[in-house]
């Protein structure tokens, strides 16, 4: 192994004490803190926050939360973009041995009523706006009158609505003032409330998108994400002082934990950015002095391109680590040579999973990086007994039976370990069908683990599909279109796509007598839906042009196929 490589790791290892000790959330961001007070931990261009300054904002935001009734065990929403604010809240929940909920910001409101009540929301944080989305006006439509408290027969049990800001709103609740509100509890009740809160207790539920139409919620523990974190900057071989530059959204664990935790490890930073810009992000590595930047792979393409038409200082970066969807090799090439960072990555991985359970190595080459999603990610102390220095074990099974297929052979993956959850809130059903007694989660995607270790993915089990590396269910897109009057059938899978991986595309059978015209059809989407589920076309068809099985189940695959061939 490369000295260097070896020097870092033995550096994370050390300053854990060289063993793994289950804490919370709360408490380990604390106890690294410590050592690193004055560093800064997030750093945006107007600004930097210093470990401490964030240590002792949550802790304020903490004490105001249980102000206003915030309890353990109790789901906080977060309707908040990447901003300091949503690290403070973060860790404020945490804090309380509450459990963070974060929700996709661009929800209108059907989708944001299906989310709090999914987690029986009792508290809601949210900004104001955000890009083509009015989220006041969201909540005007979802709860009528919410600055004086949220009462409304759509979201029962939601009782309080805070504002980030209420520059707009006065009348609202909003972190300033929940600071005023902390006096409350003296620093010695939060203390306990802090002590109090088990590592293997919930703390994140984040929603993955499923078949049933609607995001179901993934249950994370504290020590789940703090492991998974910790092997991140393990395997990737994170330097002291670590500086991690994104876009991703934190709603997402790939942010969230392959970010914003796996950098507290390394005392680093990272360096978010509200919206993806390739400009923003190269000038945001040239001035902040950035380590690695996290992509998905249509962000990849737009930065090489702009890496090759302007001149930037990119002598800091050191990695790339690029997933959530398939890269070819060219692409590989264009970041080694554009970007020229030290090493590449990609990665598999998904919310139950606590983010990535595989990885490339650093080192390996880009044909490597482009036909696998990497091993089983290594966990250094973190890794329990029994996994071979690894987070998660995958084998393949039986897509329909589920019965564990021979070694190398094709198959579902199915995946188990400390970071796997045991199961979807309030969803025993869910739970059951794809957890089995022994923990083994079945991951709905196909593929084989190959002799040497790594993973290659197939395909896909089931219809969903990602659009520049966001999940859609296809349902919920149907029932949206068939909730249009004039629309008798709908019907929605993705197609491939140059730059977004995949879009998605509809097939519509009009009723009877009604002409719905494609352009009409869209604007209803996009008033339901977020913009990455709005299909990209429709196309019109009779009932009799459907393709069928022998029970009249349509065949989406053939639907695909002839527009393909089209």
């Amino acid at each position: 192994m490369d000295l260097d490589l070896t020097r870092r790791r033995e550096r994370l290892e050390a300053a854990l004490g060289n063993f793994w000790q289950p804490m919370a959330l709360a408490a380990r961001f604390d106890s690294l803190a410590a050592s690193v007070p004055d560093r800064p931990y997030v750093i945006t261009d107007s600004r930097s926050y210093s470990y401490r300054d964030m240590q002792e904002w949550s802790r304020q935001v903490a004490r105001g939360l249980h102000e206003i009734g915030v309890r353990p065990g109790e789901r906080v929403a977060l309707v908040v973009d990447n901003r300091p604010e949503f690290v403070a809240v973060k860790l404020a929940v945490a804090r309380l041995g509450a459990v963070a909920v974060p929700v996709n910001f661009s929800y209108r409101a059907d989708e944001l009523a299906a989310a709090l009540n999914g987690c029986e929301a009792s508290v809601l944080i949210s900004i104001d706006a955000a890009i083509g989305v009015d989220r006041l006006a969201v909540l005007d439509e979802l709860v009528p009158g919410w600055e004086g408290g949220a009462a409304s027969d759509g979201v029962p049990r939601l009782r309080r609505v805070v504002l980030v800001d209420n520059r707009r709103r006065p009348d609202g609740l909003d972190l300033r003032g929940l600071l005023d509100r902390a006096a409350g509890l003296p620093e010695s009740g939060l203390r306990r409330l802090e002590d109090a809160v088990a590592p293997d207790s919930a703390c994140d539920i984040v929603f993955t998108s499923g078949t049933s139409g609607y995001p179901l919620g993934a249950v994370l523990s504290h020590d789940m994400v703090l492991r998974s974190a910790y092997g991140s900057a393990y395997h990737r071989a994170f330097d002291d002082g670590w500086r991690i530059c994104f876009s991703l959204p934190l709603y997402h664990v790939f942010g969230y934990v392959e970010g914003l935790l796996a950098a507290m490890f390394a005392g680093g930073a990272i360096v978010p950015q509200p919206v993806f810009n390739p400009r923003s992000i190269l000038t945001a590595v040239q001035r902040h002095r950035v380590s690695e930047v996290l992509f998905v792979p249509t962000m990849s393409v737009a930065v090489v391109e702009e890496a090759a038409r302007h001149s930037y200082d990119l002598s800091s970066l050191q990695s790339v680590f690029s997933a959530a969807a398939a890269a070819p090799v060219w692409l590989w090439q264009r970041i080694e040579k554009q970007l020229a960072p030290r090493q590449v990555f990609t990665g598999y991985g998904q919310t139950e999973v606590s983010a990535a359970t595989a990885l490339t190595l650093p080192g390996d080459p880009v044909e490597l990086v482009a036909e696998t999603v990497g091993r089983e990610k290594l966990g250094g102390v973190a890794a329990p007994a029994g996994l071979d220095g690894s987070l998660a074990r995958y084998r393949t099974v039986d897509p329909f039976t589920g019965t564990p297929l021979p070694a190398g052979a094709e198959g579902e993956l199915s995946v188990r370990g400390p970071i796997v959850t045991r199961g979807y809130f309030n969803d025993p059903g869910r739970t059951a069908a794809l957890i089995d007694a022994d923990g083994w989660l079945r991951s709905g995607d196909l593929g084989r683990v190959r002799d040497d270790g790594y993973l290659e993915l197939t395909g896909r089990s089931s219809e969903l599909f990602k659009v520049g590396g966001e999940l859609v269910a296809p349902k919920q897109v149907e029932q949206v279109l068939t909730g249009y009057q004039g629309v008798a059938q709908a019907y929605v899978a993705g197609v491939p796509d140059e730059r977004l991986g995949e879009v998605g595309w509809a097939w519509v059978v009009a009723g009877e007598g009604a002409q719905p015209s494609e352009a009409e059809l869209l604007r209803h989407c996009r008033s339901h839906l977020a913009p990455f589920k709005v299909p990209r076309k429709i196309t019109f068809l009779s009932a009799d042009e459907l393709p069928k099985t022998s029970t009249g189940k349509v065949q989406k695959y053939l639907l695909v196929r002839n527009r393909l061939g089209s």
